[in-house]
This record gives C-alpha cells, sequence and structure tokens, in this order.
C-alpha cells in the first residue's frame, strides 16, 4: 500500500525496518520510497523494475532539510531515465572517462594523438579533485571552477577544455553516464577571444644563435622545425618510410591530416642525414639515446637554449614554425602555398598573418609601374 511518504509527520511516526515505506507510484514500475532507520534518520530509496521484470534499487541519500521529498524524487527520476538509456555504470568518474578517451584516441587515430590527450590529461585531470568526481554528479558549476583554477591562458584553458569535453561526449556513447547529464559540460562555454596572433619572430640571425645553443638530437629537431614551418608532433612522429629522398619530399601526419611537401635543399640535406641507415617503421627524429621523443620533452631544452641566446622570452619550438610562416610570407609565398606547406587553412594564415601578406603586396606594387 502506498503511503504518503512525502509528508514529514507521516514518516516521523512510522516504525524503523529495513525494507522501506513505499510511496505513490513514479511512473510504469517506478517507485520512490522510505527507510526508517531509527527515530532521527531515515534514507529515500528508489526502485524499478528492469526489461526482465526484475527489481533493482537506488539508494538516493539521507533525508535531511537540504535533501527532503521533492529533491529525492528529482534525482530518483534521474536514475529511472539513466537505467531506461542503457546506463548501469554508476561508479565511473571524470578521470575514467579521460583514460577511456586515451585508449579511444589510441586505437582510432594513432600514438600521436593519444599521447596529446594523455599528456594533457596528466596535468589537469589526474591528480586533480575533479578526476575522482563521479560522472553522474558532475556539475556545471564544478567544471568552471576547475577550468578557472587551472592558471593555464585562454587559449590553453579552451584546447583543455575540448579535449576533456570530447571525453565525457564519450562516455555518454559508452552508456556510462545518461546524455541529460552531458548539459554540465556543454554550458562551460569557451573563452572568446583567446586566440591571439603570435607575435614572436626570430629573424635568420637570431635562428642561427637558437640552433648554436644546441647539439646532437635536439638542435636536430629545431633544424627540422625552422627549415619545415611543421608542427613538433608531425616531427618526432614522421617514420624513416615517410621521407622519400628521390622525390625530395616528406609526408606529415597531424591534426589536418596527411600532407606531402616538398623540401629546400637545407631540409633535404638534414632528412638524408638523421635517415641514413634506419629502418621503414624507425622514427626520423630520436633523443640522443636513440628514443622517441615524448609529449614537450623539448619544451625546458628549447627554452634554455633561447635563454643562451639572449633571445626574446617566450622561445620556444613553435616559434620556429611562427618564424617559418613568417619569413615564407614576407619573401613572397603565396598564403595557398604556406598553408599547404604549414598543415593548415588558408583562412587562418590570412586571420593570424593577413597583416603580412598586405606588407608583402604593398611592397611589391610599390615596384609596378601603373602609369
Amino acid at each position: 500500500m502506498a503511503l504518503e511518504i512525502h509528508k514529514a509527520r507521516v514518516r516521523d511516526h512510522l516504525q524503523p525496518r529495513r525494507e522501506p515505506y513505499w510511496g505513490a507510484p513514479l511512473g510504469r514500475g517506478q517507485v520512490i520510497g522510505f527507510r526508517k532507520i531509527d527515530a532521527n534518520r531515515g534514507s529515500w530509496i528508489a526502485r524499478k523494475r528492469n526489461e526482465t521484470g526484475h527489481k533493482v534499487y537506488k539508494s538516493l541519500g539521507y533525508v535531511s532539510a537540504d535533501f527532503d521529498y521533492e529533491k529525492a524524487r528529482v534525482a530518483a527520476l534521474a536514475w529511472f531515465e539513466a537505467r531506461d538509456a542503457g546506463v548501469e555504470t554508476e561508479d565511473k568518474t571524470v578521470a575514467d572517462a579521460c583514460r577511456e578517451y586515451v585508449a579511444d584516441r589510441r586505437r582510432e587515430k594513432g600514438e600521436e594523438c593519444a599521447n596529446d590527450a594523455e599528456k594533457r590529461f596528466e596535468r589537469t585531470i589526474y591528480n586533480q579533485p575533479i578526476g575522482a568526481v563521479p560522472l553522474a554528479k558532475l556539475r556545471t558549476p564544478r567544471i568552471k571552477a576547475w577550468r578557472d583554477g587551472l592558471g593555464l591562458s585562454k587559449g590553453a584553458a579552451n584546447r583543455t577544455m575540448t579535449a576533456v569535453r570530447a571525453a565525457l561526449n564519450l562516455a555518454v556513447v559508452n552508456r556510462w553516464v545518461a546524455p541529460t547529464v552531458a548539459r554540465e559540460w556543454k554550458d562551460v562555454k569557451q573563452y572568446e577571444n583567446a586566440t591571439q596572433r603570435r607575435t614572436l619572430f626570430l629573424d635568420l640571425k637570431q635562428r642561427r644563435k637558437l640552433l648554436d645553443q644546441a647539439s646532437g638530437a635536439l638542435r636536430d629537431l629545431m633544424e627540422a622545425a625552422a627549415l619545415t614551418g611543421a608542427r613538433a608532433g608531425e616531427l618526432v612522429s614522421a617514420k624513416r618510410s615517410q621521407f622519400d629522398s628521390r622525390l625530395k619530399s616528406i609526408t606529415f601526419s597531424g591534426k589536418t591530416g596527411a600532407r606531402t611537401v616538398p623540401l629546400s635543399p637545407a631540409a633535404l640535406a638534414l632528412f638524408k642525414r638523421i635517415s641514413k641507415g634506419k629502418l621503414p617503421s624507425a622514427p626520423l627524429l630520436t633523443r640522443d639515446n636513440g628514443k622517441p621523443w615524448g609529449h614537450s620533452d623539448w619544451d625546458e631544452l628549447v627554452r634554455e637554449a633561447g635563454e643562451k641566446a639572449k633571445l626574446p622570452k617566450g622561445t620556444c619550438l613553435y616559434t620556429l614554425r611562427h618564424s617559418f610562416i613568417t619569413q615564407a610570407i614576407t619573401d613572397g609565398m603565396t598564403t595557398l602555398d604556406v598553408a599547404r606547406l604549414c598543415g593548415t587553412s588558408v583562412g587562418m594564415i590570412e586571420k593570424h598573418y593577413g597583416h603580412l601578406v598586405a606588407d608583402a603586396a604593398r611592397e611589391r606594387l610599390a615596384a609596378v609601374t601603373m602609369l
């Protein structure tokens, strides 16, 4: 018999027992109950019949002023909906979702994509309190507080949030959490105007000074970046088989897909040297000990080289890519050629380097006699 357990006076007069007192049905096969523990304590229980007709139960929490019948009813309805959506796992955490996403990227996209996500999660999720939060209990304010407390630039915070959002969306696909919970991270909007134009350009003299402060594998990596404008991940993931000395080209594979680009004489000489004696499956660029470069292993090393060369603060490996693009445009290469070489779009080139394109065009125009 259904009882009016939504009324406190009714609950107060009930005798303590393990079997809950059940209220009126909330839906077909769905009901909420009250378990009287003792004279002062009680808890809410949800019950549902599954597809086979068996009863499944969910402890919702202790009765309190902050968790009354109405809030328990909302929690029960959310649980019913999650069960109807096929969600039967309730102990999965944010960290679990991120680890599964890394495994999925490794299967679907390869090591570079997986390693990038893994390193990002190691810095921002695995050792943070949010990593232990159950997916079903993740809420928008908690996500915002975590993101804003990372101390990252807006651009870096946006990139991190994009990776975490992708991991949480995969958890929904895997039926680890109900689709309705996805609203919690969808409501965390990206920072606006977070992508700033890179302004640190190293001229030829500065680039040479930077290379002079490096040796061995680090110099090879920096030289490859300076001569190709490729992303660091594309360079360190490149295999010997991707370099074709006969056609004087190399195929890079990164976040924008695969592209085959021609090599300058200096770049060709570099790749011929570092590829000598290597098997097709071997990495072209490795550390001095022969092991592959890990994600951002070069960051501190390049920073130290920049300091020794007395270059501007903020000099990093990406500075060489930016300098390649800048030099190519100012020397007259078209935005389409530069975009193809560097694996980006003409739109992105024009967005971030449009001022250089205009300056170069103005100089060429000044040399043309119109009248």
